[in-house]
């Protein structure tokens, strides 16, 4: 059962055919079989688990009505709460930061049915950098290849999911953070609008961050189909009293006057493109043409190089005044991926800070125009297939080649703008590719009516068996 999608997990546990025990049982064995290679899972919740499903099966034989999410084991980031669950932020520090009670996105997916099964691993605080390794948990590998990253911050998520040890991954993004593993896993990934989804960014106590940290950062789902995607998307999108930032806005907006029009840009800024990249974005171009698209090549996006040195500066600037103490919990080598980004993009003053928050909004709106003529844009999610584990680490060129490749989702993330990650199939050295397709603000539904074309025209990769 492992193998299943969450769609045909919810349906067979509604209607009776399989247990959510089952289900759990099944997953809980998976990850006792292949965690060990990848390290994804780091905190199991197996009793919890069954005793969830139990209480779901109790409540079907009782002819209560079950959840869209029915029977669904998903993981979570260890940056985001489950109650009575440590939240470790991947630090020694925080090993018994136990939560409260669960986070926005988590109490969602349960109140659906979900289950969750485990914590996942990040890079520490979700600063140390892309690849998945954090102080407390070690090294995720990736499934496929373990001398390529998983990608991050989120690749505990994308391992897992890919792997088949949950039917779905929960995770978070600001700059491609679900993107980047699910195209390195092979698997599909929603980022949505900044503020479709509510949430609550106190992780750390009573008082809320700055302005990068609440309006760059948004959950997300990773699974392996794109109609799995739909699914969260509907159960995680809406309003809360506790996020004045999250809209009520349709889940699906108005069919598109004249059709589906898609811009594609295959190299943004034109800074350079692996031939790998370029065929995988050829081919869910020809994808979304045989699919009835009008599909364009343009020029580039807009502003592409402003909005990167912007979004480094303006994450940059709130970083520094805690840094020095925040940098003690990363852990050996840990705070050099911070440190190589802000000799590249410094901190601004007050004067800077406001001038900046100016540019945002200006790049935003380029951006808005832009979508108002293309409503989609197809896109590599990294420039690069996966690279090697820490190479945004290691010196100022591994990060700096690391920031160019993941360039897409750092803007797009900037203007906060919905995107969907979906694979294409395996490259010539059997590493899963993948594209990204934005779209205009709240037509998240856009997005995933793309890439379930790509995805029925050029198949799902994954559940896989680790080649570790």
């Amino acid at each position: 059962m492992w193998k299943l999608p969450a769609t045909t997990i919810a349906a067979a546990v509604r209607s009776g055919q399989v247990s959510a025990l089952e289900v759990v049982n099944a997953h809980l064995a998976r990850i006792a079989e292949v965690n060990p290679q990848v390290n994804a899972v780091t905190q199991l919740l197996a009793d919890r688990a069954r005793a969830q499903a139990e209480a779901t099966d109790r409540r079907r034989a009782a002819g209560e009505p079950l959840g869209p999410l029915a029977g669904v084991p998903f993981t979570v980031k260890e940056s985001t709460r489950i109650e009575g669950v440590p939240t470790t932020f991947g630090t020694p520090r925080f090993s018994n930061l136990v939560a409260p009670a669960d986070a926005i996105p988590v109490a969602r997916l349960r109140a659906a049915g979900a289950i969750p099964i485990g914590h996942s691993n990040l890079p520490t605080l979700i600063l140390a950098g892309m690849h998945t390794r954090s102080e407390l948990y070690g090294d995720t590998r990736n499934p496929w290849d373990a001398t390529r990253t998983p990608g991050g911050t989120s690749g505990g998520d994308g391992a897992a999911v890919a792997t088949g040890m949950a039917a779905l991954g929960l995770g978070n993004d600001s700059g491609g953070s679900v993107r980047i593993p699910a195209a390195f896993c092979g698997v599909a990934a929603l980022k949505p609008t900044a503020g479709r989804f509510a949430a609550d960014q106190r992780a750390l106590g009573p008082d809320d961050p700055g302005p990068a940290s609440q309006l760059l950062v948004d959950d997300g789902p990773l699974a392996r189909t794109v109609a799995d995607l739909r699914l969260a998307y509907e159960t995680l999108a809406g309003p809360d009293p506790r996020d004045p930032r999250a809209v009520p806005a349709p889940l699906y907006g108005d069919p598109l006057v004249g059709g589906p029009k898609v811009a594609v840009v295959t190299d943004p800024g034109g800074h350079g493109v692996h031939p790998t990249v370029r065929r995988a974005i050829e081919t869910a171009a020809e994808a979304l043409r045989d699919a009835g698209y009008e599909v364009r090549e343009v020029p580039d996006v807009p502003r592409l190089d402003e909005a990167r040195d912007a979004y480094h500066r303006l994450t940059n600037t709130e970083f520094a005044p805690s840094w020095p103490v925040v940098r003690q919990l990363l852990g050996e080598g840990g705070d050099r991926f911070i440190d190589f980004t802000m000799r590249t993009a410094p901190p601004v003053d007050a004067a800077g800070l406001i001038k900046l928050m100016g540019t945002w909004m200006n790049i935003r709106r380029s951006w808005t125009e832009f979508l108002d003529e293309y409503p989609l844009l197809l896109g590599p999610v990294f420039t690069e297939p996966s690279v090697e584990p820490g190479l945004e680490s290691r010196d100022q060129a591994g990060r700096d080649r690391v920031a160019a490749a993941m360039r897409l989702c750092s803007i797009t993330s900037f203007v906060g703008v919905p995107a969907v990650a979906v694979p294409t199939g395996l490259a010539a050295d059997g590493l899963p590719t993948g594209v990204q397709l934005v779209g205009r603000p709240f037509r998240e539904d856009l997005c995933l009516a793309a890439a379930q074309a790509v995805e029925d025209r050029l198949g799902v990769l994954t559940p896989v068996d680790p080649r570790v």
